[in-house]
């Protein structure tokens, strides 16, 4: 097992595209980190470049603490997965795992045991004499996995491994990822542009846009202090609500207001998050993620200290069994902010109905046990303590760790 070290990587095309850019990023010794980011971030070049598939413009990649610039591919002692299984179809099961050991001149015991254990651990024994052909897409994919195990390597490398297959057998291939990564402890850097995939799977995630490195973070961090419009647009599904807002000082503290709606600011907010206090008397950029709004019928008592209401009309209700999602109109522009762009071009669905006028469509995700249909007056509540403040131009996070002095 080994630590991958990035220190100041760069990736230039012909014609000057800079794939990758000024790359540093730390992946320790046992470590699951997803590169996550939208089509054309530089995540799958950052990985191809681990596995010595393309060459580095410029920087230094460390593997083990044994530099691999300019190290071949099977010298790295990586094992790479690809979305595209690549299976030998005229191989079976047990042929496809042992394949590479055979090329390593491996003992025949030795890879009989190795063949079988990964086997065993994936599901796979009564399929080791079938045929790729035979098998479904899971199973495929599962052996492509195997043939990375039986290696031994000093880190997994995987590319959208699971891109191919239906939603429920994502799900349950993700459980798999886990337990494998709990069992066997090594080193893998896992590519998704699926943050659901990365929110569930990685240690630690790195966003990353246009090859620049955005935030680097756990999961629940990434979530909760987002360092930036961008982080905030793109980790979350539904993603994150924004309106440009003010903030205000009143004879009962502060509140930010914004399309005829007014919510109180806790004073612990100014607090936790330090310079938002210069913000006073000035527009923001308001965020509020869905999860942290609720229909105020049934609320369970979410209805004290730190929330506050909002009457609405829901457009639109998506039951999804467990909670429903209820969109509804505010009467304020869309943010038009580049971060908050990329971030919902990355986001293939788009908007879910046209926009009436010069309105925004916002997400609230409430209890299953609301009653609110389309076309209702509801009224929700809100989570002030969970509310997020972005700077209208940098559109950084305003009171990050990273960003104070900034």
């Amino acid at each position: 097992m080994a630590s991958i070290v990035l220190s100041n990587v760069d990736k230039i095309y012909a014609g000057g595209v800079k794939a990758v850019n000024g790359l540093n990023l730390e992946i320790r010794d046992g470590e699951f980190m997803v590169l996550v980011g939208p089509s054309g971030c530089g995540k799958s070049t950052a990985l191809r470049m681990i596995a010595g598939l393309e060459d580095i413009s410029g920087g230094e990649i460390a593997i083990g603490e044994k530099v691999v610039n300019h190290l071949p591919p099977k010298d790295r002692d990586i094992a790479m997965v690809f979305q595209n299984y690549a299976l030998y179809p005229h191989m079976t099961v047990a042929e496809n795992l042992a394949f590479g050991l055979k090329l390593r001149k491996m003992p025949k015991p030795e890879i009989q045991k190795r063949v079988n254990e990964a086997a065993k651990m994936l599901g796979l024994e009564q399929y080791l004499k079938r045929k790729p052909a035979a098998l479904s897409g899971g199973q495929r994919q599962r052996v492509a996995m195997g043939r990375a195990i039986v290696r031994e390597p000093q880190a997994f490398l995987m590319d959208e491994p699971l891109s191919n297959l239906d939603a429920k057998l994502r799900v349950s291939m993700r459980a798999s990822l886990n337990q494998m990564h709990e069992r066997l402890g090594v080193t893998t850097v896992y590519v998704t542009h699926d943050q659901v995939e990365a929110m569930t799977l990685g240690d630690r995630v790195c966003v990353l846009r246009d090859g620049i490195l955005q935030q680097v973070d756990t999961p629940q961090n990434l979530f909760d202090n987002p360092v930036n419009l961008f982080v905030a647009g793109f980790m979350g599904s539904p993603s994150m609500n924004f309106v440009t807002a003010e903030l205000v000082q009143t004879d009962g503290g502060a509140a930010v207001a914004f399309a005829g709606f007014r919510l109180p600011v806790p004073a612990s907010t100014f607090a936790e998050k330090p310079g938002l206090d210069q913000y006073l008397g000035r527009k923001v950029i308001l965020g509020i993620r869905p999860s942290d709004f609720e229909d105020a019928a049934a609320a369970n008592g979410h209805t004290g200290a730190g929330w506050a209401r909002l009457p609405v009309r829901a457009e639109v209700t998506e039951e999804l069994g467990s909670e429903i999602n209820v969109l509804f109109l505010i009467d304020a522009p869309p943010v038009e902010h580049k971060d908050t762009v990329a971030a919902k071009d990355a986001d293939e669905e788009g908007e879910a109905i046209p926009l009436a006028g010069d309105k925004s469509l916002w997400t609230a995700r409430v209890n299953a046990r609301s009653h609110v249909r389309p076309g209702q007056q509801t009224e929700l509540v809100v989570d002030t303590h969970n509310l997020h403040f972005f700077d209208q131009g940098s559109g950084l996070a305003i009171g990050h760790p990273a960003n104070v002095g900034r």
